[in-house]
């Protein structure tokens, strides 16, 4: 970990923090909004509005969330110097974990403003929506049982960013949310997200298990794992093909067997992270071709 901190100590300041926000997978929480609008617009019904507002609370909760955890892994000593994922900020000494806090708090309050215009626009239904991420993006990290460190964290990241924010971006613009296409189209954006935080899972498993963590990967094994990723990705593939079959969906298909190829056969290394972002993309890929097809 020396070397990968005498490698970005001489990055400009704003690059560590964006590399601790994880910029790079911020699209998983806007693809479910582009989603819920899309079918809003279908419908005569999109709201510009609306989509804005849900993009901002979606990302600066989902950065929130995430410079919380990286504080909180490295005050809990979970990232050490064997960790095999992206470089955590406050674990490197690059950034003090007090100030990291305070702006995933910023990022918190960011959402919980932007949810107040959703809230006079969508009632309490968006209250409790909100309430409930909010406490996701807490808890995650926090308290005796962070659930980072339980094996139900991919089926949350179906729940939330799929089915709950499709929904109810489509239910603020006037679309039904328990719809077949909706809850479909949730789903669909859902599944990836659930893939990647598997595939991280995977790789740190090691790492967690000694931690005292039982994510799901650590629960089912390695090549469940590596499986379980694949069967994700395919998942919403299916789902995309059900919803509007297409030959734009084909770049999505292709880069599915690319990655679970890449899954199934790459050792347990650093190299895994170069499917983070891939994994985003696909899920972006899937969103597009719907759209387009």
């Amino acid at each position: 970990m020396s070397d990968v901190r005498e490698r970005l100590a001489g990055r400009p300041r704003p690059a560590l923090w964006i590399m601790a926000a994880r910029f790079k997978t911020v699209s998983l929480s806007l693809m479910p909004v582009l989603a819920g609008s899309w079918l809003a617009a279908g419908q005569g019904l999109w709201r510009p509005d609306v989509t804005l507002a849900a993009m901002l609370a979606a990302a600066a909760i989902q950065i929130g969330t995430n410079l919380w955890n990286d504080a909180a892994d490295a005050e809990r000593g979970v990232d050490r110097d064997d960790r095999l994922g992206p470089p955590r900020m406050t674990a490197l000494g690059l950034l003090k974990a007090p100030q990291v806090r305070r702006v995933a708090l910023a990022a918190f309050g960011v959402s919980v403003v932007a949810g107040l215009y959703l809230t006079a626009l969508g009632g309490w239904p968006i209250v409790a929506i909100g309430l409930a991420s909010l406490a996701f993006g807490y808890l995650y990290s926090m308290g005796p049982y962070p659930m980072s460190g339980l094996p139900f964290g991919e089926a949350l990241v179906i729940l939330f960013f799929g089915l709950v924010a499709v929904s109810g971006t489509a239910w603020l613009q006037g679309v039904a949310p328990l719809a077949p296409q909706t809850l479909a189209l949730g789903a669909m954006i859902g599944l990836p997200g659930a893939a990647v935080l598997m595939l991280n899972n995977h790789r740190d498993r090691a790492q967690d298990a000694r931690a005292g963590r039982r994510t799901l990967a650590i629960v089912i094994g390695d090549r469940p794992s590596r499986l379980v990723y694949f069967v994700f990705l395919l998942g919403a593939l299916a789902v995309a093909t059900w919803l509007r079959p297409a030959l734009t969906l084909a770049p999505a298909g292709l880069l599915a067997l690319w990655l679970g190829h890449a899954m199934w056969h790459w050792p347990i290394s650093a190299r895994l992270n170069r499917l983070i972002a891939q994994t985003a993309l696909f899920q972006m890929l899937l969103l597009i071709g719907v759209v387009t097809g």
